[in-house]
């Protein structure tokens, strides 16, 4: 017979190879082994018996070959070969790709649009929230705003670079802010309602056309003698910081 390599590994080849026997593991030299084979050959000019086992160890196996008998000129040595780690399975319930319509969960909507225009005097093309998604009356509110090519400043700013102008991201966030204060407990009154004042003011990165926009506003302060509020607002794309800004507004009352 040609040469055979005897394991996966190719750990050697030993020409003229004869199986005598399939056995369980007759040696206690070697781990313990669920499957063994006794071989009998010729290899460099030496007459060799070896014995093959396979090692279960969990989903790992371990083959190694010992080579039990090697007669050279009236002499008998032993040697081992280094064991190969090899899978012997692979998993079978591997998850299944998720659909990409249903990677992506959508923003509740705990005030939508027409609730929105119920609360807020603004309207097209000024209208810049689209929903709000977390909202406590008189305290804070989270809402976005989707920012598309066909929101009407991007035919002017840029029209190579359609970016979001920063007056409008604090426009949009005194909307929100507008949303928190228009509450009949609060006093507001969207008749009176006038965005008073902005400081400390950063845009830290631009926003484009395909972003959305999401936009939180806190009220700080409240003097209801004078009808001022303050808040603070910060805007996110994606998890990152566009702006941030601290917002003063004026409170009226319905005549």
């Amino acid at each position: 017979m040609g040469a055979a390599a005897l394991n996966a590994g190719a750990i050697c080849a030993v020409s003229g190879i004869e199986t005598l026997s399939c056995s369980a593991a007759a040696s206690s030299s070697m781990a313990p082994v669920s499957k063994a084979s006794f071989f009998v050959g010729n290899g460099g000019g030496r007459k060799l018996v070896a014995l093959r086992g396979v090692e279960a160890l969990g989903s790992i196996a371990r083959r190694s070959i010992k080579v039990v008998g090697a007669i050279d000129r009236n002499s008998t040595t032993t040697s081992t070969t280094a064991p190969a780690e090899v899978p012997t399975s692979t998993s079978t319930s591997e998850e299944a790709e998720v659909l990409i319509e249903k990677r992506y969960s959508a923003f509740p909507a705990a005030l939508g649009i027409d609730q929105i225009m119920d609360i807020l005097p603004h309207r097209f093309p000024f209208l810049l929230v689209d929903r709000v998604i977390e909202y406590n009356p008189g305290e804070s509110a989270v809402a976005i705003k989707n920012v598309t090519i066909n929101d009407n400043f991007f035919p002017g700013h840029f029209p190579q670079r359609p970016i979001m102008p920063g007056v409008l991201m604090v426009e949009a966030m005194a909307q929100v802010g507008g949303i928190v204060m228009l509450q009949p407990d609060v006093g507001g009154s969207k008749e009176s309602f006038f965005f008073a004042g902005v400081d400390k003011v950063r845009f830290r990165k631009p926003v484009i056309a395909g972003d959305t926009l999401l936009m939180k506003m806190k009220l700080t302060k409240l003097n209801k003698r004078f009808g001022i509020a303050k808040m603070e607002g910060q805007a996110y794309v994606g998890g990152e910081l566009v702006c941030e800004g601290e917002f003063m507004m004026a409170l009226g009352k319905a005549e």
